[in-house]
């Protein structure tokens, strides 16, 4: 019997993930979104993937700028997760106007004061289903570990929690 989509996204609301935001920027046009689809590929050479649907507006914009950014939020980043993601009814630029947003070394946009930024030159993307997985050469990283992370599960926002030993 195969697995309808709406089976699908109940069982994968149920993986806790961090919740980032991917950015890029072409010829003056911004774009970005709120993403859990981020994973890592390899530490040599550093790389890293993202999953983005083909109808988001970033994605044209990463294929054409050759670059994104993948800034990882910390807890107090909730509002901007919800303005990224569009439920604000913010699109396009309008999304940058709340952070501090500066470039490293690709020219994607970064969000200053994030638990972590790394900025990426596309180096391939493949079409799967509904989404374009685009795979990033990382050559910038900045991290601040003292910021709690933010995290999404089961359509909330929520904490990490340290376990008694």
């Amino acid at each position: 019997m195969p697995v309808t989509p709406e089976r699908f996204i109940a069982g994968m609301r149920l993986h806790a993930a961090g919740v980032t935001v991917v950015a890029s920027e072409f010829e003056g046009r911004r774009a970005g979104l709120t993403a859990t689809a981020v994973c890592s590929v390899s530490a040599e050479p550093p790389q890293l993937l993202v999953c983005v649907h083909r109808a988001a507006e970033a994605n044209p914009i990463i294929r054409a700028s050759r670059c994104f950014s993948v800034n990882l939020l910390a807890a107090h980043q909730r509002r901007l997760a919800d303005r990224f993601a569009g439920r604000l009814g913010h699109g396009g630029a309008e999304r940058f106007a709340e952070g501090r947003w500066v470039r490293l070394v690709t020219g994607a946009p970064v969000l200053e004061g994030a638990r972590a930024v790394f900025d990426c030159i596309l180096v391939e993307s493949l079409e799967a289903g509904t989404h374009t997985i685009f795979l990033g050469s990382v050559e910038a990283v900045l991290t601040d570990p003292a910021l709690e992370p933010l995290v999404y599960h089961e359509g909330e926002y929520g904490l990490v929690a340290q376990l008694p030993l």
